[in-house]
């Protein structure tokens, strides 16, 4: 599961990037400046990118331990046989 979250993350963070990008794309005269809510939308993707990247460190932590607390039943049920 922590493999989809950090695929996820990246793709957020990658969004993020490109929509700070579109923030220096040069606007057409006469048309409205978009840069304020292209700047909005990239600072949203990147704390949603960075919530999921510290939840999906989260996830792969919890269950490196779960995976060793059984290792270690498992030899200690072999000890006392």
């Amino acid at each position: 599961m922590s493999r989809n979250l950090s695929i996820l993350s990246a793709t957020l963070l990658l969004l993020a990037a490109a929509s700070c990008g579109m923030t220096l794309v040069t606007p057409i005269p006469g048309m409205p400046s978009t840069a304020p809510s292209w700047k909005t939308i990239a600072l949203f993707l990147l704390l949603g990118g960075l919530t999921i990247a510290l939840l999906a460190t989260l996830t792969a932590l919890f269950e490196q331990v779960e995976r060793r607390a059984e290792e270690q039943r498992l030899r200690q049920r072999g000890r006392r046989r």
